[in-house]
């Protein structure tokens, strides 16, 4: 999701797209404006299909929206972290930090979005069959229950990492008290839903010629990577053997003011303390990040006019952990980052760095080593 770009926030919960999103929707609107809607509403104008279609496309990834935040809510009810939600090409998908405390936090967590897609489908529906509307407004209405309904019966199915996988594995979490084997039955499952679709897919697309078949095998395909990622995340977990950011970081690192002249910066502070990378202040707390690379790529010459913060990472470019975040979320936050570095701070106060380089090497010796800054 590193192509994503923030819209707004929520209750604290930073709301996104990814680029993909412009995919899905620009062919919603093309097969509503073009096909859907004057098959099933005939004699409206060219424009009224063509705002129907906007509108109702808007309308449905509100709904998606909508589906999402009801797990952020519950998440957040049940005291869980919520990174962010970020619509995309299969709808959109909310980021949770940390593990769910017990199989009945993941099970109400999992269980609030579909009731939010159920609630949408049967308004719209209802508002469409009983309301006496314009054909215009009925026609989106309908759709729109249509879809939140169709929406509903795909996250229920008993897939890892759907919403149905994530019921049915708390579910067997909860009766056997191992979340690695309930984790391991509910993702073998998803891989198995992947494989029936792809190959119904190509079954489709070769002998009916119909493209949805393409789309099939696509959903398929995802849904069989998802899964498969759910495991390499929980081995990646055992992997770590509970180990936290705090015990890999590198504590009191080297840092530099970001109105800093990047002459005095290589004068200063790399002449005695020469780093890859190095934390960014003002006043006391992190702004960003500069590694040395970036002040490498600035001519000499320009050294005495450039300042830190012009050559710096800001902090929204820069992944940012707290010290009791759990090592296997550090290390997918460092995957997506560019900079491969994390800020620890605590408080809005800076404690420490985490590179990628600290990660791999705990996985090597088998154990953590808490450094000075380097």
């Amino acid at each position: 999701m590193s192509t994503s770009f923030e819209l707004f926030t929520i209750r604290g919960i930073r709301i996104g797209i990814n680029w993909s999103w412009l995919v899905i929707f620009a062919l919603i609107v093309w097969t509503w404006t073009t096909a859907v809607f004057p098959s099933e509403n005939p004699g409206l104008s060219d424009g009224t299909y063509l705002a129907m279609a906007v509108i109702g496309a808007v309308l449905f990834f509100a709904s998606l929206l909508a589906h999402e935040l009801g797990h952020a809510f519950q998440a957040q009810h049940e005291g869980m972290e919520i990174e962010g939600i970020t619509l995309w090409l299969f709808g959109g998908v909310a980021k949770f930090r940390g593990m769910f405390e017990s199989a009945g936090a993941e099970f109400r967590i999992a269980i609030a979005g579909p009731l939010v897609s159920l609630a949408l489908g049967l308004s719209f529906t209802l508002v469409a069959w009983a309301a006496a509307l314009p054909d215009a407004v009925d026609g989106v209405a309908a759709w729109l229950g249509y879809l939140n309904l169709l929406l509903l019966a795909f996250n229920l199915l008993p897939a890892l990492p759907l919403d149905g996988g994530r019921v049915l594995r708390a579910a067997l979490w909860r009766a056997k008290d191992d979340f690695a084997w309930a984790t391991g039955i509910a993702a073998n499952i998803g891989r198995g839903f992947g494989y029936l679709m792809i190959a119904g897919g190509i079954f489709l697309f070769i002998f009916e010629s119909s493209f949805s078949g393409a789309w099939l095998a696509f959903i398929g395909w995802f849904l069989l990577g998802a899964a498969s990622a759910e495991q390499r995340y929980l081995a990646a977990r055992e992997a770590f053997g509970g180990l936290r950011v705090r015990d890999l970081m590198a504590v009191d690192p080297v840092t530099v003011e970001a109105d800093l002249t990047l002459g005095r910066f290589m004068d200063e502070i790399v002449w005695n303390r020469r780093h890859t990378t190095y934390p960014v202040v003002e006043g006391g707390s992190a702004v960003g990040l500069l590694p040395f690379r970036r002040v490498a790529a600035v001519p000499r010459a320009e050294w005495d006019a450039r300042r830190v913060r012009d050559s710096m990472l800001p902090l929204d470019m820069v992944p940012v952990l707290g010290g009791d975040d759990e090592l296997v979320e550090a290390a997918a936050a460092l995957s997506e980052g560019s900079a491969g570095r994390a800020l620890v701070l605590e408080d809005g106060r800076l404690v420490g760095l985490l590179s990628m380089t600290d990660v791999a090497r705990a996985l090597d010796v088998g154990g953590p080593k808490r450094r000075a800054a380097g």
